[in-house]
């Protein structure tokens, strides 16, 4: 994993692109269902990382604590889109200085 994100990482700088890397849950703590003894593959409130690589990211810091409902928010942001009234989420990056 960590190799194909370096070279997506190359390509989107080549591009002078962002990227932001997450994932939708974790459950590192838990792998394996203890009732069943199979794999435990449900949601749990286990933190993930929401990475923002950018040529500008010494610019804006990330809200501590987001949420799924944060993430795309945070994308339309980055583009310049207004976000709909029906998400509930909030852009994350903050402005330094």
């Amino acid at each position: 994993v960590d190799s194909c994100l370096g070279r997506i990482e190359l390509a989107m700088r080549s591009k002078g692109g962002a990227m932001l890397i997450t994932a939708d849950h974790g459950n590192a703590e838990m792998m394996i269902d203890p009732q069943t003894g199979g794999p435990h593959t449900a949601h749990t409130t286990n933190p993930v990382p929401f990475i923002m690589v950018a040529e500008n990211r010494k610019q804006f810091s990330l809200k501590p604590n987001g949420s799924l409902q944060d993430i795309s928010p945070t994308v339309l942001g980055m583009l310049g889109v207004p976000q709909p009234k029906e998400m509930t989420g909030h852009d994350l990056r903050v402005k330094n200085g």
